[in-house]
């Protein structure tokens, strides 16, 4: 039986997740969807904040496999600094969610201790009754700035 146990992972609403950014330079927001995503859908717009803002893919598009090394590709964008907090965003929450464990698991692999949070509702958020996303909830549904391509 192993005696490690698995990382916790926290979860913010999209308005909280740009309130610690606007707090902390130390926090850093990671957009985990897809090329195509951030091409066409857009991304979030962080303007002069100095805090880094890393696009990486968790999955490719368009068979949506797994990224072998996106925990490490993390870290090399972090230019070897150690993160006092990650911020995991993809379309919904979901596949940030699993980004953000694998990366916990990683850290904690590492001996490092950076705290890892998904952002629940993603850049999109859910589909609302007439199956269109970014007005129920979501980054864009809160009124956060983004960018188009």
């Amino acid at each position: 039986m192993s005696t490690v146990t698995e990382p916790r992972i926290g979860e913010v609403l999209p308005d909280e997740a740009m309130k610690l950014l606007m707090a902390d330079p130390g926090t850093v927001l990671i957009d985990v969807r897809t090329r195509p995503e951030w091409n066409f859908v857009g991304a979030p717009d962080l303007g002069n904040m100095p805090n880094p803002f890393l696009f990486v893919e968790w999955q490719f598009w368009p068979d949506m496999t797994e990224n072998p090394r996106f925990a490490d590709t993390v870290m090399e964008m972090l230019w070897g600094r150690e993160p006092a907090r990650l911020l995991f965003l993809c379309r919904s929450g979901v596949r940030s969610l699993s980004a953000a464990r694998a990366m916990a698991r990683h850290l904690q692999a590492v001996g490092q201790t950076g705290e890892c949070l998904n952002v629940t509702g993603g850049f999109e958020g859910d589909k609302d009754d007439a199956g269109h996303r970014g007005t129920r909830n979501g980054w864009k549904a809160a009124g956060l700035p983004w960018r188009q391509g």
